[in-house]
């Protein structure tokens, strides 16, 4: 943990997930500290963030800028179901497909590298919080930069096809790129290795993926790394796990323990 000396109060990441808060805070000296929040959850993550900013030495204000991170379920738009429609309406667009986020802001992000547009929601109480400690406030979610920093290092260019796995919030996203596009991206509860296997090995089966020839390639928070390996080897052969290390560039946030992938990929931007 950090003191609150020499911290800039210019920058801030906020990483809200699964019913868990963390905070990446830049120092005047160029480094940065990660800090992760022990959340009470007999309270709203809204309440905890209050919490947090209320009694935190780290989070001492006022910020003038914040990047909210949350980690609700994607829907990825065409670009001209957006342009050729006169109102695009996203709260129907998104019920649509994923249920259970009515009420919350939807959030349109333009992904212009793939020609798409993300559609995610956020918690209006968890972006009021941060509005309350932070001049300016962006809001993105946690597979953004995922998808930008992946694509860039591993898929661009490539010869054969890649699937990867992102393991984070008890959750596995999946995703594909063809075609200088993103072909597929799903996003799958998954606490334990069993559910992991089984989705992986769902998607690859339904994309048609080659068991010989494509690759595939996990990064994040893998539970059982070993027995993952373990359990897919008979149906898929070339199977990589990122070292966040060398994909970072041996950045000093990786060196950080705990610390999501994304936000490393955010933080060194």
């Amino acid at each position: 943990m950090a003191n609150s000396n020499n911290i800039t109060k210019k920058s801030l990441i906020v990483r809200a997930g699964n019913g868990t808060l963390s905070f990446l805070v830049p120092h005047e000296d160029g480094s940065m500290t990660y800090h992760s929040y022990a959340v009470n959850a007999s309270m709203s993550l809204a309440a905890n963030l209050r919490e947090a900013f209320r009694e935190q030495e780290y989070l001492r204000g006022p910020f003038e800028k914040a990047v909210l991170m949350c980690s609700s379920p994607i829907v990825l738009v065409p670009q001209e179901d957006i342009d050729n429609t006169e109102a695009f309406d996203a709260e129907l667009y998104y019920s649509s497909v994923i249920t259970g986020h009515k009420g919350e802001e939807k959030v349109l992000r333009e992904l212009s590298q793939f020609d798409i547009t993300a559609l995610f929601t956020i918690n209006k109480d968890l972006k009021m919080v941060v509005g309350d400690n932070c001049t300016d406030v962006t809001v993105t979610n946690v597979m953004l930069p995922v998808w930008e920093h992946l694509y860039k290092r591993y898929y661009h260019n490539a010869e054969q096809r890649k699937m990867f796995v992102y393991f984070h919030d008890k959750r596995v996203d999946i995703c594909t790129f063809e075609q200088r596009r993103l072909h597929f991206a799903n996003s799958f509860d998954a606490q334990h290795a069993n559910d992991a296997v089984y989705f992986i090995l769902y998607v690859w089966k339904q994309l048609g993926m080659s068991q010989a020839s494509d690759d595939l390639y996990l990064v994040g928070d893998l539970p059982h790394d070993g027995i993952l390996k373990d359990r897919m080897k008979a149906y898929i052969s070339k199977i990589t796990i990122i070292n966040p290390k060398v994909s970072l560039n041996r950045s000093p946030l990786t060196q950080i323990e705990g610390i999501p992938f994304d936000v490393c990929i955010a933080g060194t931007k």
